[in-house]
């Protein structure tokens, strides 16, 4: 598995670049209008389960376990993104479950494929913080949907790019993994 992880270390930095600059088009244009979240969600999560997939599929030396939950982790995307584009009129509401529903499911897989990890590198914690940003950010929009939607977008856009921050150096993390026998400590 690390292996594999180290090899697609590109695939998680991609993740995370695309993960800030949705956040952060989401924090420069708060005014945005529904429709047009709908399609850059549509979008962002479209491509964002197209990369796990990559990972899923490429990675043969990955254990079959977590091949599946980061397959499951790239269905959940490109489904969420199928959504947004099929029902672009949908509600505010309904869109915030949809995004609160793909987040919910998002974070529980990075969760538990961190726990697997935390055998074979150190310091997996940036990928358990991406999930449990992601677990919240999903409980915090199916919970409180009345909140207003120049909150949600603020409140996406700083998800998106703490997400995506935290994926990152996570990804230079494995990468330098590729080059050393032994995990990396603090």
């Amino acid at each position: 598995m690390l292996e594999v992880a180290a090899r697609y270390w590109w695939v998680v930095l991609l993740r995370g670049v695309l993960s800030i600059l949705f956040g952060a088009a989401a924090l420069v244009w708060p005014g945005i209008t529904g429709l047009a979240l709908v399609l850059v969600f549509g979008v962002y999560s479209l491509l964002d389960g197209v990369l796990d997939l990559t990972m899923s599929f490429g990675g043969k030396d990955m254990p079959g376990s977590n091949r599946l939950a980061v397959a499951l982790m790239g269905f959940f995307g490109i489904a969420a993104g199928i959504v947004a584009f099929l029902w672009p009129g949908i509600t505010a509401i309904a869109l915030l479950w949809v995004i609160g529903a793909w987040a919910i499911a998002t974070g529980i897989l990075e969760i538990l494929v961190a726990v697997r990890l935390r055998k074979e590198i150190t310091n997996e914690w940036f990928w358990v913080l991406s999930g449990l940003l992601s677990l919240v950010l999903g409980v915090v929009l199916v919970v409180r949907p009345d909140v207003g939607a120049v909150g949600v977008v603020t409140t996406i856009g700083i998800f998106s790019i703490a997400w995506g921050v935290s994926l990152a150096v996570f990804s230079f993390r494995i990468k330098n993994l590729a080059s050393s026998e032994t995990p990396l400590s603090a």
